[in-house]
């Protein structure tokens, strides 16, 4: 489908009239984009570049504007040929506007500048806000993905440090299935690719593929041998240890088998076909076995099926106290995970003595879909305005209840880093090399390209406790209450 390409019609359709509606004389128009804040208590940035390389390094064609006339003008909207002829003639097709933004994989709190955008041609002022459409999607969505992951490992991080001595198995311990549950491939690669910043195990193919398409990633991602209902259910019920066996024997040279264990009876398979009819072939089995659930409450089924494997299997007692299957079995939860019901889990495994290490878990939609724009209240707004030469600051203040929020910031601004801490300021008020933003894109060419490795690294820096105090709080407040 070429309009997926064409940048010209990758927009609200108004914004084709609003070169018409600045005052005469303006020049240049900067704007910024920020997450006004909203349920989750920090962002983390990701995505810009995997716009960039993909739509805006791509230059606009003769074709593309003959197409966005035909679709602007049958719809009776205003389209001015003449200025696109211009960006073709005078830009070789590549859009003229600057962009900068902090650093790939750094996380902020809210209401802190991410982005900056300028025009660098005044002929084209109305530009800087043209594509707001495409690009603040571009940003919101693997965004929020980054954010919802990452504060999910810092909840994981907490547990860990609390119930286990392996620390070193962080990474492992969120797995990506949402790819079925997302709205389009595209939501798949940038969703999946975020992901993969906090965590290397995902079975979401695009994410793994952008990753390296467009950050120039290596091996970002584990996976293995995993069951689905439809092959067990063909054995039929009476043959549900044979086919559980089955598996165990295909794949015993991958190292990795993860067994449904819910097709009929949960409880029963773990305990009469997984305890005792599997017990010595898991035993032998030369890598994990994962015992996975599908169906119940997440919180009592992680649990129960923890105590389960540790009655048939056994248990160790870690030098924290708490108890810790052989390393050859655990549980594997992937059935209604989200960013609200993990540190629930990790409550109840907790209460019960259980190490967080015990099980491992997928998210599926509630990683990639079910959130929006609005979950962190992503904008784009002009803060600065050139008309003849001359520089002013622009905000918006309505009024009204709730109106406060949607107050944006003026001038043009800069994001730094003091005490340990991230601020946005006027741009002018700091030495251009205490600005943690830096240009990234200018007519066409990359400026600078993150290498995911870097991406992770930034990521992984230390913040703040204060970043994600709001959400490992309910663990810490349950462990004082025991």
């Amino acid at each position: 489908m070429s309009f997926h390409s064409n940048i010209i019609i990758d927009v609200d359709n108004y914004k084709h009239c609003h070169y018409a509606l600045y005052p005469p004389g303006t020049e240049y128009i900067s704007s910024y984009i920020e997450s006004r804040g909203g349920e989750l208590p920090s962002t983390m940035f990701v995505g810009l570049q995997a716009y960039l390389r993909e739509y805006l390094m791509q230059p606009i064609t003769l074709e593309d504007i003959d197409e966005a006339e035909f679709i602007e003008r049958e719809q009776g909207m205003h389209f001015n040929r003449d200025l696109w002829l211009g960006v073709l003639n005078d830009h070789d097709g590549y859009l003229p506007v600057e962009i900068e933004a902090i650093p790939e994989g750094t996380v902020v709190p809210p209401k802190n500048v991410l982005v900056q955008i300028i025009n660098t041609d005044p002929k084209y002022y109305w530009m800087t806000s043209f594509f707001e459409t495409a690009l603040l999607r571009a940003i919101w969505y693997p965004t929020t993905i980054g954010s919802i992951s990452w504060l999910s490992k810092q909840v994981i991080r907490d547990s860990l440090e609390q119930t286990s001595d392996n620390p070193q198995v962080l990474r492992h311990m969120l797995h990506d299935y949402g790819a079925r549950g997302v709205s389009s491939q595209e939501s798949a690669a940038l969703g999946g690719m975020a992901h993969l910043v906090n965590f290397n195990q995902s079975d979401t193919v695009p994410g793994i593929i952008a990753a390296k398409r467009y950050y120039n990633a290596g091996h970002v991602s584990n996976s293995g041998p995993n069951s689905e209902h439809a092959s067990l259910c063909a054995w039929g019920e009476e043959n549900e240890a044979k086919a559980l066996s089955n598996m165990l024997t295909m794949y015993a040279d991958n190292g990795v088998a993860l067994l449904l264990t819910d097709t009929y009876d949960h409880e029963s398979c773990v305990k009469n076909i997984i305890g005792k009819q599997l017990k010595e072939q898991i035993q032998n089995f030369p890598g994990l076995v994962g015992i996975r659930p599908d169906s119940g409450d997440i919180i009592e089924v992680t649990a129960d099926t923890t105590q389960w494997l540790m009655d048939a299997f056994g248990f160790e007692v870690n030098s924290k106290g708490y108890k810790v299957l052989p390393p050859y079995i655990r549980v594997v939860q992937g059935d209604g995970v989200n960013f609200h019901s993990l540190p629930e889990v990790f409550i109840e495994m907790e209460r019960r003595g259980f190490s967080t290490e015990n099980a491992l878990f997928g998210m599926g939609g509630g990683l990639l879909q079910h959130h929006n724009r609005d979950t962190m209240n992503f904008g784009q707004k002009a803060s600065a305005v050139c008309i003849n030469g001359e520089w002013r600051d622009i905000f918006k203040s309505p009024k009204g209840e709730g109106a406060e929020f949607k107050i944006s910031k003026k001038g043009r601004l800069a994001l730094t880093l003091k005490d340990g801490v991230h601020a946005t300021v006027p741009r002018d008020s700091i030495p251009p090399e205490e600005n943690i933003m830096q240009p990234v894109f200018r007519n066409g060419k990359l400026l600078k390209k993150w290498d995911f490795t870097e991406v992770i690294e930034n990521s992984e820096r230390e913040y703040p406790e204060s970043y994600y105090l709001d959400i490992v709080r309910p663990l810490r407040e349950a462990r004082k209450a025991k």
